[in-house]
């Protein structure tokens, strides 16, 4: 079959799709099946003995210890609960450094003396496993021959059975580490570091008279992702392979019309949307909001707040999730940050704060933040963290992928700053003169329509160009990427809150132990961190020329790309916050950073071999088919006296010798002999393989536009964007 009938015949496969049978029963609400594959706290309290349930809570609540002497217990009863809903195997699930989920499976099953099976599954199986960790990143931390590594159970992540037509499986969130106790994962620095940000925030809470209480992060994710036809999918070899459109003309209508933002959800995704949605209901992740996004095919899911380490499992597990049920319904989703270039790519907003039971969330300003010293006092530790520490934050979601959407006008900048909102950055700004004493007041919206109740008008407004955002009650850091664990930026943003309220809890400290009066050394601590920190607090437009300019001059960090800021993992200063702090070792640190640099040179590998085998296999035949049929025509009229005009022939003609000129200067870069230094070979990456792509993709997208429709190979961006 010639390219152009595999298109034409992945359309009318499209036109064809059947939509699978309802998600939920008529008998079913989602209320009743929510968590209902959770091995939860209510679940285990009726399964376990007291003294059991009263061990294992004390330490997802309270952080205590595990008790080993109860993991039979628990192991036997999760068994039980699993076999029940037909689970045959269990899982160690854990999230190594390559950003994706792996899980080891084995079967309850294990065979008896007399020819039969037992079902078993013992305390020391659930807490400790043993996969091979010499095939996952570490970075220079394990030689290849050392294969050596453990999984070990994190109780503060509930375990879940996960369905599948073919069984069910236990799986049982872990963390994964050497033999040498080093971190090859994402989940075991996440829990160092809330332990880290929890010490600090009860020292700054004994100071204002509370009973120290465990303090834990918490975050609410958005995920963006974009939904296309499996057929349009599996024809274009550049999202098999790279997860990206690699070449692509943009069609006559994108996202100009603000269309799609809001609007009314296609029928063929909404029965998507409440598929995955009976899926994580099941799995106890609470789905809250949906929506169609900015660019067309594109859309969002948004839970609800949960703990850090909680949430960040339940991100791996919704990605997969959509994954599987987007297949069952005949599409695709990608989580690419850019899959298609000239409409907004996606991004993985994380929203945090942090509280306890007793305090609740601290940084939540009430209606007077003036008078609300201790959420002040929480407020500016994230003015100080983000200060000192924005190239870590930068680096903490640098990946190829993410480089082409941070800092277009659609995703926060490169540079991280932080928008208060006008009226805490009044507040603020009346602390640094000498003390706060009136907070902007809520209003009433003026609609100007009688039949509407009042409504009421928040005393500032929000920045969508901001990367660090107050929104309220949290923080919004918009620059995660839409494929990324959110575990990576969640580390940095609880070890720079830790050093920040160490730093604020130490001052406080030996002020009042001067004799200062305690809410007098508020009023300094405060107003010293506005006047040292406060660079960082930008309210206007980040999209702007001018704030590149002035953001220079604020001494504030741009770093454009992942090979600028994968540095700023390994500078004296982030090896010893992270040292202090017990979150990473300084060859922890050094093994990120080197398996950033990889994976950066692999991803953009991948992707410059394939627009060098789609522009040599696929456009160049397509072009040559074409011109060949020009000249033939042109040929035949000059041939019976007619002088042809030779501008369609000029037309194909020039871009065709630019794409094979392109071609020839990307195949030469990718057999070039590269640097060994990873740090070098990953600035030839950026800097030879990109713009070498770029102009095999300038001539192939001129060529798509002159090209006659029916000799065009590819599915393109019209049909894949809007035919679903």
């Amino acid at each position: 079959m010639s390219g152009n009938n595999v298109r034409l015949q992945a359309i009318k496969d499209v036109e064809a799709y059947v939509p699978p049978a309802a998600s939920f029963a008529l008998h079913e609400t989602p209320g009743d099946i929510f968590g209902e594959n959770v091995f939860s706290t209510s679940v285990m309290q009726r399964r376990l003995p007291k003294s059991v349930f009263k061990s294992v809570i004390a330490t997802i609540e309270r952080s205590e210890p595990l008790d080993p002497l109860v993991a039979d217990a628990v192991a036997s009863a999760m068994k039980d609960w699993a076999m029940e809903k037909g689970a045959t195997h269990y899982a160690h699930v854990f999230y190594p450094l390559t950003g994706m989920t792996a899980e080891k499976h084995d079967s309850f099953l294990e065979p008896a003396g007399d020819g039969s099976a037992l079902a078993e599954f013992s305390g020391k199986t659930l807490i400790q496993g043993e996969p091979d960790a010499s095939s996952f990143p570490n970075g220079g931390l394990r030689n290849t021959f050392e294969a050596r590594g453990y999984t070990g159970w994190d109780v503060m992540s509930p375990a879940y059975v996960l369905e599948n037509p073919n069984g069910n499986t236990l799986c049982i969130p872990t963390v994964f580490v050497s033999m040498t106790g080093e971190a090859l994962d994402h989940k075991t620095p996440l829990l160092r570091s809330e332990q880290a940000m929890s010490t600090q925030a009860e020292r700054i809470l004994t100071l204002f008279g509370h009973t120290p209480d465990r303090v834990v992060a918490y975050c609410g994710p958005e995920q963006e992702y974009f939904l296309v036809d499996r057929h349009f999918f599996l024809a274009r070899p550049d999202l098999l392979n790279a997860g990206r459109t690699l070449l692509g003309h943009k069609p006559p209508k994108g996202q100009e019309f603000d269309d799609h933002y809001f609007g009314a959800i296609p029928e063929r995704v909404l029965g998507f949307m409440m598929d995955t949605e009976r899926e994580l209901f099941k799995l106890g992740i609470p789905a809250k909001t949906r929506h169609n996004e900015v660019a067309p095919g594109q859309f969002e899911v948004a839970p609800m707040f949960e703990r850090a380490n909680v949430a960040s499992d339940h991100q791996q597990l919704l990605m997969t999730i959509f994954k599987s049920v987007a297949q069952k319904h005949g599409m695709e989703c990608l989580f690419h940050e850019k899959p298609f270039d000239g409409v907004n790519g996606s991004g993985k907003h994380v929203n945090f704060s942090f509280g306890n039971s007793a305090q609740g969330n601290l940084l939540l300003p009430g209606d007077t933040p003036h008078d609300n010293a201790q959420f002040l006092v929480f407020c500016a530790a994230v003015i100080r963290a983000v200060h000192l520490h924005g190239g870590l934050l930068r680096s903490s979601v640098a990946s190829a992928s993410n480089d082409h959407r941070l800092g277009a006008n659609e995703a926060p900048p490169a540079i991280i700053s932080i928008f208060l909102g006008d009226q805490l950055a009044d507040v603020f700004d009346q602390i640094a003169k000498g003390g706060a004493t009136r907070s902007k007041e809520k209003g009433t919206l003026l609609v100007g329509v009688d039949t509407l109740p009042p409504l009421g008008q928040d005393p500032g407004d929000r920045n969508r160009t901001s990367p660090f955002a107050f929104t309220g009650n949290r923080f919004e850091f918009r620059a995660p990427g839409s494929m990324q664990t959110v575990a990576a930026p969640m580390v940095v943003i609880n070890t720079i809150m830790a050093e920040a309220m160490d730093f604020i809890a130490t001052e406080l400290e030996a002020k009042v132990a001067a004799g200062t009066e305690f809410n007098e050394a508020v009023q300094d601590v405060l107003a010293d961190i506005v006047s040292n920190h406060g660079a960082v607090i930008f309210n206007g437009n980040g999209y702007s020329d001018e704030w590149q300019i002035e953001a220079e001059q604020r001494g504030l960090k741009n770093l454009r790309t992942t090979v600028d800021a994968l540095p700023e993992l390994i500078t004296d200063e982030a090896i010893e916050l992270f040292s202090t702090y017990k979150v990473f070792s300084k060859a922890e640190m050094h093994s990120r950073y080197e398996i950033g640099l990889e994976q950066y040179v692999n991803s953009v590998g991948v992707e410059a071999r394939s627009t060098l085998e789609l522009g040599t296999t696929v456009i160049l035949p397509a072009a040559v088919r074409y011109q060949t049929e020009v000249a033939t025509n042109l040929a035949a009229l000059k041939a019976v006296g007619v002088e042809p005009d030779l501008e369609p022939l000029e037309t194909v003609s020039a871009p065709l010798a630019e794409l094979r000129a392109g071609l020839a200067v990307l195949a030469g870069a990718l057999t070039a002999e590269t640097p060994h230094d990873p740090l070098a070979e990953a600035t030839y990456t950026r800097d030879v393989l990109l713009p070498a792509m770029a102009a095999v993709r300038g001539a192939a997208d001129t060529l798509e536009s002159v090209v006659a429709d029916d000799l065009w190979p590819l599915p393109t961006y019209q049909e894949m964007l809007y035919i679903l």
